[in-house]
């Protein structure tokens, strides 16, 4: 008889390996989020430093607190008139782009028609059409339509450059659903928009939530669109606003840093609430 060999056993890891690999990526993770958060924290300690303290020691710590630049910047119309014409642009972005995004995206994702496939195509091709190579023709498009130097200019191309990844997006989470809600929906005389409204938006929420936040932030952070379409200083958004209040206030560098450290505070702060939202939905768009 021929005997079998007994199978080898699995060889283990040693405790040290294991161990040491993850404290390799628990370093590179430490270096990385230092890097990241460097240049923020150079931001906010040099607003509240002076500039005599900034050209004798720029990377130095302030000696006492000065909270004078934050404090101009704050009194100071220019810069709440920034920040409401941020908001409006981006919660108007943020609204009809979901919307449209939501609507499209259920009946790519529920329906069966001729052509489909071309136009889910489209606005996946649509992620591959970064703004800088149309913003030239882009903005002769506003101008013929007399959008420019106001907000609308800015608003409606930040919803067409958005509704690809909404639709990418949202796709995924529709099409989850089961027919059996639907089919059900249909016995108890429920219409399509009736089920629409009743079932798919409920169901959708954490989808819509994702592509909501980052509607929103790319809008608030938006720059070279803004820099192309407002001319009035009165309509200036916080990134262009930042740009031009760098460039009027160049000598003074600690005012400067104050101004920019307080623009970015409010997409750090909406960003990290809501940072496990736009985590979650990603992960059910592709698990979807």
């Amino acid at each position: 008889m021929t005997a079998f060999a007994a199978p080898r056993a699995r060889r283990r890891p040693a405790p040290g390996q294991s161990r040491g690999s993850t404290l390799i990526v628990y370093f590179i993770a430490l270096v990385l989020i230092a890097v990241i958060l460097a240049p923020v924290v150079y931001l906010i300690t040099g607003g509240l430093r002076t500039n005599a303290e900034l050209t004798t020691d720029p990377a130095g710590l302030p000696a006492s607190a000065n909270w004078s630049n934050y404090l101009d910047v704050l009194g100071s119309g220019v810069f709440w008139g920034q920040v409401v014409n941020s908001a409006i642009a981006a919660i108007a972005t943020t609204v009809v782009v979901v919307a449209l995004g939501l609507m499209a995206a259920f009946a790519l994702a529920r329906y069966r028609f001729r052509g489909r496939g071309a136009i889910y195509a489209l606005f996946t091709a649509g992620l591959m059409f970064p703004m800088t190579v149309a913003i030239t023709p882009l903005y002769i498009l506003v101008r013929d339509l007399g959008l420019t130097n106001g907000l609308a200019g800015v608003v409606v191309p930040q919803i067409a450059f958005a509704l690809p990844v909404t639709i990418v997006i949202l796709v995924p989470f529709l099409a989850a659903i089961p027919n059996e809600l639907q089919e059900a929906a249909a016995i108890d005389g429920a219409g399509r928009l009736q089920f629409f409204w009743r079932m798919v938006i409920p169901l959708a929420v954490p989808g819509v939530i994702t592509v909501g936040i980052l509607a929103f932030i790319a809008s608030w952070n938006s720059y070279m669109l803004p820099l192309f379409i407002l001319n009035d200083p009165a309509s200036f958004t916080l990134p262009l606003g930042t740009q031009a209040f760098s460039s009027q206030y160049s000598v003074d560098t600690a005012r400067v840093l104050a101004f920019t450290s307080l623009s970015m505070i409010p997409a750090l702060i909406f960003f990290s609430v809501f940072e496990r939202r736009i985590v979650g939905g990603l992960t059910g768009a592709v698990k979807g």
